[in-house]
């Protein structure tokens, strides 16, 4: 008997009022919904239809926490609907706990088969998690039971394009699009695929046309940022990591991308802040722990940064591949070449044949010509489904590699040449204008600008800036002072850049700056670099590019010492041109401009020679070092004002972290075979040296 005076849930039966909440809910007044949900469980604290809907609301709130919460409780219940477990998965992949995700969409499959929701949500997971054949199976399952299905050629694209397949990715795309004009995440995804295949622009376009769709469509601003990442447009990425976390504040993948832009800068303390703050929101995501990895890397820290490594490994996701290489990169990075070959190779067990695997250990490894790495990377480059366009750039210069080191010449420049072409199309560069920038430069340091203020700097000793064209000997030159006890190898640090830029325009502003500017940005320099190895006497900068800043260094730094690395300029560019570099040498990767930016470079050095104090710079010459280590060597610690110690002879076994193209070459002793290398590949080599000046030799070495 029904009593006027009962709370609403009593006049009602549960399944009544049940009914009516899941109508407020699709009416969309979800207050009204809640607040019946509420008044059931008062009286059945567990009834599973109710916890399902406000595991629904609470994630339309945004409430990702409180909606798996209700939705567990909800599928405790073995004879629920199916689509409460794909419910499930699907917010259980949002929180990026993908096994759980992937249990509950299985179950909901299990329990019903034609169930495309659940079926679509499980493809989902298993691509997220790194299972791709797995995905691909159960995607094509669902355009078999509903061909038209928009969103299931879209997330069967995303598979395939994990898979390396693009041109089934691409075509998958299309037929979405076909399906549905206005599907921005389509837009948006096949920016990301056309990024992969080199065509930046029509990327570009794309993924604008998924923000004009929808403009908060999150993915479609990330993976603008990630485009212009890969093509070096660092200020145009950081706009659209801006523009999306203005109205997604907690985007775990826009505030990774703002660390790697942070990390790009060499800000690396801040990057570090930002991957702390990104894993209370994402714990378990395995890319933020790699990232976070990659920061502490930069910052010393390799302890917890091969933590971070092996954690970004073991947690389901794509990027456990990245991860091993990573950290197997850091081992050789440490000194410690053995078990960084060891970490390849496992990571070659875990991924067979991969790609990245084979090509990011070509520097850890002299190749002989039946090695089986240059079979499998030449078979993936000849394969019919191309890989996307970073993975041909690897794998061109890996086989680059593979061939100068086997004494193929013809096969090593079609490769390396391929490589490098690739990588000059991702960015623009101005040879002419940087050299217009250099005379500029040697303009602005007259002897009278280096009189007038050759006691304006800081006075400390502790400073020594290796610098010269990369590849040029820098790393070796620090490898032999670092061998000292008193001496601290630090590096190529970016702060002596970073001191300049913050005190103005250069070399514009050298014309206006006073005695105490000149002081101001030493002592900025000093405490950048106050915390590296605080009780070393020395303590070595090892920049290349810091010859751009030579004839400031003494105005700024009056007790700081220069060592200008210089080497036979052909070999110097051709070992430049066979190295895909981390950092952004952007003259590097044409013969011509490459010739051209060293007749640049050298003009000016030739200009600050006449004017830097002679007391405090030296000139080392590669081959010489090659000829005479121990004559080079003492003569390096004595320009440093150290006493002599036999290990620095023995520079080879030193233990220390080296963070450059040549970490493997300092981990041997010296050896002469770069000594007149670029003779054996002279025919290959024209545009570099009509660049130079320099004759063909009467007779190539091959």
């Amino acid at each position: 008997m029904n009593n006027n005076n009962h709370p609403v849930a009593q006049q009602l039966s549960i399944q009544e009022a049940i009914r009516q909440a899941y109508e407020h809910w699709n009416a969309g007044q979800a207050s009204q919904a809640e607040q019946l949900c509420l008044r059931v469980l008062q009286v059945l604290p567990h009834q599973p239809d109710v916890l399902h809907l406000l595991g629904v609301i609470a994630h339309a709130y945004g409430k990702l926490d409180l909606a798996i919460e209700h939705l567990r409780k909800a599928c405790l219940y073995p004879t629920v609907p199916a689509i409460y477990s794909s419910n499930l998965a699907e917010m259980c992949r949002q929180k990026g706990l993908l096994a759980e995700a992937e249990q509950a969409a299985r179950r909901a499959v299990a329990q019903e088969p034609l169930l495309v929701a659940a079926w679509n949500n499980l493809g989902i997971i298993l691509q997220e998690s790194g299972k791709f054949d797995a995905s691909l199976e159960c995607l094509q399952h669902v355009i078999a039971l509903q061909p038209d299905n928009h969103e299931a050629h879209n997330n069967l694209a995303n598979t395939y394009k994990r898979l390396g397949r693009l041109d089934q990715a691409q075509a998958s795309y299309q037929r979405a699009l076909a399906l549905r004009p206005d599907y921005a995440e389509v837009h948006s995804n096949l920016a990301f695929l056309l990024s992969d295949l080199g065509r930046f622009d029509e990327a570009v376009v794309s993924a604008e046309k998924a923000i004009d769709i929808n403009p908060q469509l999150a993915d479609a601003y990330f993976n603008l940022a990630q485009i212009e990442m890969s093509r070096m447009r660092y200020a145009d990425a950081q706009r659209w990591i801006n523009a999306l976390l203005a109205f997604a504040p907690q985007h775990a993948g826009a505030l990774t991308a703002r660390a790697q832009l942070l990390i790009k800068a060499d800000h690396h303390q801040e990057a570090l802040a930002c991957m702390r703050d990104v894993l209370t929101i994402a714990p378990d995501s395995a890319n933020a722990h790699n990232v976070l990895g990659k920061a502490l890397q930069a910052l010393g820290q390799h302890e917890e940064a091969m933590q971070a490594f092996d954690r970004a490994v073991a947690l389901p996701g794509t990027v456990a591949e990245e991860a091993s290489v990573a950290r197997a990169s850091l081992l050789m990075e440490t000194g410690n070449k053995e078990e960084a070959i060891a970490a390849f190779d496992r990571a070659l067990e875990l991924f067979p044949a991969s790609r990245m695997v084979m090509t990011a250990r070509c520097d850890s490894k002299t190749y002989r010509s039946d090695d089986p790495d240059i079979a499998m990377m030449e078979a993936a480059l000849e394969q019919a489904m191309n890989p996307a366009i970073n993975e041909q750039m690897d794998l061109h210069f890996a086989l680059g590699k593979a061939y100068l080191d086997t004494g193929n010449s013809e096969r090593a420049f079609f490769h390396l040449d391929q490589g490098n072409a690739i990588k000059r199309a991702t960015f623009q560069f101005d040879v002419v204008k940087t050299g217009e920038w250099m005379k500029k430069i040697a303009a602005a340091f007259t002897p009278e600008l280096m009189e007038k203020f050759k006691d304006a700097g800081a006075a400390s000793e502790r400073p020594v800036f290796v610098m010269g064209m990369p590849r040029s000997g820098t790393t070796l030159v620090e490898q032999i002072l670092a061998s000292h006890s008193g001496i601290h190898g630090a590096g190529e640090l970016s702060a002596l850049r970073h001191a300049v830029d913050r005190a103005g325009v250069f070399p514009d502003g050298i014309a206006s700056w006073s005695k105490d500017d000149f002081a101001r940005i030493g002592q900025d320099y000093l405490s950048r670099v106050a915390s590296l190895a605080p009780d070393a006497l020395r303590l070595v900068d090892k920049m290349p590019a810091n010859f751009l800043h030579a004839g400031l260094i003494p105005l700024i730094l009056s007790g700081a010492r220069i060592i200008h690395c210089r080497r036979d300029p052909v070999d110097t560019c051709l070992s430049c041109y066979s190295k895909n570099f981390a950092g952004e040498q952007l003259f590097a990767y044409r013969l011509d401009e490459l010739g051209a930016f060293h007749l640049e470079y050298q003009a000016l050095m030739d200009s600050l020679r006449k004017v830097l104090p002679p007391d405090r710079f030296l000139e080392v010459d590669y081959e010489n070092v090659v000829d005479d280590l121990e004559g080079e060597a003492r003569r390096l610690i004595a320009f440093v004002d150290m006493p002599w110690e036999d290990a620095c002879l023995s520079f080879h076994k030193t233990r220390r972290i080296v963070r450059t193209a040549s970490v493997s070459q300092v981990r041997q002793p010296i050896y002469a075979t770069s000594k007149g290398r670029w003779r054996r590949h002279a025919a290959y080599l024209g545009p570099l040296l009509k660049a130079l000046g320099v004759d063909q030799p009467a007779k190539d070495l091959q």
